[in-house]
Formats: C-alpha cells, sequence, structure tokens
C-alpha cells in the first residue's frame, strides 16, 4: 500500500491518471446515438467485447412488470361493501353525557377521529371508502368501505380479506371490464383474515397460484389492487422476510410473507404476485403509526389461504387443531441450556391437564421440533402447523428432552368446536350453523379456558359471550366480544334464560352489556 501511495506523488502518475478520469468522464456523458467521428481513437477489430459490470447486468434483469400486469390483471376485482342505514347522532358534542356511551360503543359519529392512528399493525381499508359512509344529511349513515380480491376459478369463485366483506349486507364485485355482479359470501375466516365470495359469471379469467414456500428475501414480488379507490393499481418491491408473527392474538394462526410493497387502504384482499405472475399471498395489514403505508407490508401465504378456501367451501366453516400447550420461543441462552445446537422450535411452558398433549405424553420443557414433518424454527409457527390439522388425526411430533430427540404421536383436538355453544338454531339451517335471534344476536356461554383467563376473574356466572352481532343488535351498538349479563333488568345465569327473556320480550329488549371494565344498559328494538 506504501508503494502504491507513494506513486501518486510522481507528476507524471498524477498527470497520467487526470487524464484517464477525464476521458472516462467525457465517455460516460457521451449520448448514445453519437457519431461524431474523430471525438476518439476507435477500436481494432481485434479488441474484445468489455463485460458487462454488476450494475448494468443488474440494470438488464429488472423485471418486465408491465407484461405480467397485462397477462394477470384482469383476474383482479374491485369490491365494494356497504352495510346497513344507522342514526348517527349528528352534532353531538364531546361534552354531551352521551358522547362517551356512543363512542365506547363503536356507534359511528360525525367528524369522530378514528382509533387506528396508534401504530402497529392493521388492516388497510377499515375505514370507509371515498364516497362510503359518509352523513346523508339528515343524521343517517350508511357504512361501507373499497377492497380488492382475485377469482380463483372460472365458475366465480373468489378470495378476499374477510375484515373486507365481515358485516357487509351488500357486496358488490367489479371485474377490469367494468363489469358488475352482487357477490355472495360463502364463507369467512377472522382467525387467518380469509373470506371466499363466489359470483353468478362463467369462463371468467383466473389467476395462477403458487408456492410461497419457495420465496426468498430478496425476491422480486408486486401487488394490483385498488388503494383509495383507485382501482388497478400496481405497486412493486421485494420480500422482506418470511414467517412473520404479529403481536396479535387473532393473527396467530398465519405466518405472514413481509414485503416493502406499497399497500394501502383499499389494497385488503388483493394478491401478491411473483416474477412467474403465480399469486404466492393475499395483501391483508401494514405496520403503520398514521394509517397509511410506511414501508413494511404483510400478506397472508397462498397455500394457507387455499386450505383454509377449501374448508368453508366444502364445510362452511373451518375446523382448526389444537394440542393444549402453551409455548415459548426458544432463546440463544435457552438453547444453550437445554444442549439444543441453535435457537429453535417451540418451547412447551405448560400443558393442559387432560389434553392432547398430555395424553400424547408431552411435558413441560420440552421443545417443539416439528410436527408431521413441518420443522418448526419460530415458536409462531407451530400454531399454523397444528391448526392446519385436521381434528381427530395424529400429529407425529420430534421433541427435544433430556439433551435427545424424542418421537411422540398427539391425537389433535379441535380448538372451540362451536357445536354446543351457538345459540338460536334453526331447523331449515344446516347442521352445526349458527343463526342469529330476533335481535340479531349470536351468542354463546363462555369456555373453561376463557374463565380462567387472566382478567375474567370478576365476569359474573351465567353471562354470555357474543360471535355475532347484526341486525338491530348491530344498529344499538353492540359487537362481537361483549358479554350480555341481564335482559330487561334481570340477570341471566344460563343460555336457556337468555333465550326465553328475548323470545319474551316486547318491542324493546334492554341487554346489559359489559365491554372492558364498564357496564351499560343498551336498548334493542328488533327488527
Amino acid at each position: 500500500m506504501n508503494r502504491v501511495m507513494s506513486m501518486l506523488h510522481r507528476p507524471f502518475v498524477r498527470r497520467s491518471l487526470a487524464a484517464v478520469s477525464a476521458l472516462l468522464v467525457f465517455t460516460a456523458c457521451q449520448p448514445h446515438t453519437s457519431s461524431a467521428s474523430g471525438a476518439m481513437p476507435q477500436a481494432s477489430a481485434a479488441t474484445p467485447p468489455v463485460a458487462a459490470t454488476p450494475a448494468v447486468q443488474g440494470r438488464m434483469m429488472l423485471p418486465d412488470f408491465a407484461s405480467l400486469v397485462q397477462q394477470h390483471g384482469p383476474a383482479v376485482v374491485n369490491i365494494t361493501t356497504r352495510g346497513k342505514r344507522i342514526q348517527v347522532g349528528r352534532g353531538m358534542s364531546p361534552n354531551d353525557p352521551m358522547f362517551e356511551f356512543f363512542r365506547r360503543f363503536g356507534i359511528p359519529m360525525p367528524n369522530m377521529p378514528s382509533p387506528d392512528g396508534r401504530g402497529g399493525p392493521q388492516a388497510p381499508g377499515q375505514g370507509p371508502g371515498p364516497g362510503q359512509g359518509d352523513d346523508d344529511g339528515e343524521g343517517m349513515r350508511q357504512p361501507g368501505g373499497e377492497g380488492s380480491g382475485f377469482i380463483v376459478s372460472a365458475d366465480g369463485l373468489l378470495l378476499t380479506n374477510a375484515h373486507v366483506v365481515d358485516e357487509a349486507d351488500e357486496i358488490i364485485v367489479r371485474l377490469t371490464d367494468r363489469r358488475e355482479f352482487k357477490a355472495k359470501l360463502v364463507g369467512l375466516d377472522k382467525a387467518t383474515d380469509v373470506a371466499v365470495l363466489r359470483i353468478d359469471a362463467k369462463n371468467l379469467p383466473t389467476v395462477r397460484i403458487g408456492d410461497p414456500k419457495k420465496l426468498r428475501p430478496g425476491e422480486w414480488v408486486f401487488a394490483i389492487g385498488a388503494p383509495f379507490g383507485f382501482e388497478n393499481s400496481v405497486t412493486a418491491g421485494i420480500v422482506s422476510s418470511l414467517g412473520r408473527g404479529l403481536p396479535d392474538q387473532d393473527s396467530r394462526f398465519v405466518n405472514f410473507i413481509q414485503t416493502d410493497v406499497a399497500v394501502n387502504p383499499g389494497n385488503s384482499g388483493g394478491p401478491l404476485f411473483n416474477l412467474d405472475g403465480e399469486v404466492v399471498g393475499i395483501n391483508s395489514q401494514i405496520y403503520s403509526r398514521s394509517g397509511g403505508y410506511m414501508g413494511i407490508s404483510f400478506a397472508i401465504p397462498i397455500d394457507l389461504a387455499s386450505d383454509i378456501q377449501k374448508q368453508l367451501v366444502a364445510d362452511g366453516r373451518v375446523a382448526r387443531g389444537k394440542i393444549g400447550v402453551a409455548i415459548g420461543q426458544v432463546s440463544s441462552d435457552l438453547a444453550d441450556s437445554f444442549g439444543l445446537d441453535r435457537p429453535r422450535g417451540a418451547l412447551v411452558n405448560s400443558v393442559e391437564p387432560g389434553g392432547p398433549a398430555a395424553k400424547g405424553g408431552l411435558q413441560p420443557g420440552d421443545i417443539i421440533l416439528s410436527a408431521n414433518g413441518k420443522l418448526i424454527e419460530r415458536s409462531e409457527e407451530l400454531p399454523t402447523v397444528i391448526g392446519l390439522i385436521r381434528p381427530g388425526t395424529d400429529a407425529a411430533l420430534e421433541v427435544w428432552r433430556d439433551r435427545s430427540i424424542k418421537r411422540l404421536s398427539v391425537r389433535v383436538a379441535e380448538l372451540e368446536p362451536p357445536s354446543a355453544q351457538l345459540l338460536a338454531k334453526d331447523n331449515a339451517a344446516p347442521e352445526g350453523a349458527a343463526v342469529a335471534d330476533r335481535l340479531g344476536l349470536v351468542v354463546r356461554e363462555l369456555s373453561a379456558a376463557e374463565r380462567a383467563a387472566p382478567g375474567s376473574e370478576g365476569v359474573p356466572a351465567g353471562a354470555l359471550i357474543v360471535e355475532r352481532a347484526r341486525g338491530a343488535a348491530s344498529d344499538a351498538g353492540i359487537r362481537r366480544g361483549d358479554l350480555i349479563l341481564g335482559v330487561n333488568g334481570k340477570r341471566i345465569k344460563s343460555a336457556k334464560e337468555y333465550r326465553d327473556s328475548v323470545a319474551q320480550g316486547g318491542k324493546v329488549v334492554a341487554l346489559l352489556v359489559q365491554r372492558d371494565d364498564q357496564q351499560v344498559f343498551i336498548p334493542v328494538r328488533p327488527g
């Protein structure tokens, strides 16, 4: 290095380097169409061509998004939803005694700030789109929104996000050729945020399904959707990470594809494509402090969505497996203490007494390394793998115990079986289906696990949890997850008492509702 540096101080060398540098800058600035003779000596015919630099090679390998969009874009649709018109309490002041009541129970009010301004994962497109959900000037409002979806079968089957169509009374699907169809909701699964729609049409363009397991961080991907209502918008980026778990209980069954593809409100439910033109994911969530795109977006792997689609089409619901364990992450220190070669797997913190894992021989301190041949690298992957195993079948587990691998077989049970818990059965409905009562509610008794959960100590016996709220109950402000404690001034002690009280109620039924730590009577006028 000293010899090289000393050469730079010699006058001849400095002049030579300056001349070469000037030549390089000059030639780099020349237009490609220049044919002036004498500008520089022509290379001899024997001079070999200069190899392309890595930067030039990179430019030559940029993907042709235009051709991909032209070929696969017609299978992407725009989805518009509308709900029931509701009274909004026009012009209510924050100082009004009823303001907090409307705010807490989710009844829309004009000019009320959105609660989604905090940072964290959130579903793009949860708020009303352009022209949707506005006050009509008479104190009435029709909730609605916009999203995206894509066609998976030529006879009219579509995939989108559950949060796009949940609680919608009307779903309109618009194709790129501007044809519009009213869609029927085949089914939805909130745990994975997947919904299946059907439209009455034939010979439709369809997407091709890819394999998200072949994705690699850094790989090009692109999305087509309707951000802010701008239909058929294309955005591109790369895969940022794979198998990403989110700190959200509702997302525990999904290991997301993280990308830097721009996803905004209205992109929800749209497809994420690879460079082969195959759908590898459904755009679902963004990480944002503003409600808009901030460089991080998440997509549901299409193989998981396809499995959910098959169950919803065949059975109308998703049967999800469980083995009855509480798990934690395996850190580097824990891996060392257990004698594991590196941090991997899911550490069993506790085992449900009498549950499938206990019967199969799992113990606290075991580290689950694989399930049915699928490797578990991080603990958040285990619920996804177990959840997709059909209840009643055996799962082959590899666990790390006493510094060696042991193989166990566990009979998978169903997570939260709905058969005995859903109320208001309709004789005309399929077996196991839930039909709302005259108030528009589907409620159930709390499970033993829910009663044992932290924070549930003060929940009265006989309280019922709201599984679904529609119609009059939804209009009154009741929503999923609320607890029903009483009807018409009387505490209920069982599901039967609730049914009888609602059936005997008059034109208005007063429900005692608990949400968080607050209790309030809500009058519901049956439709």
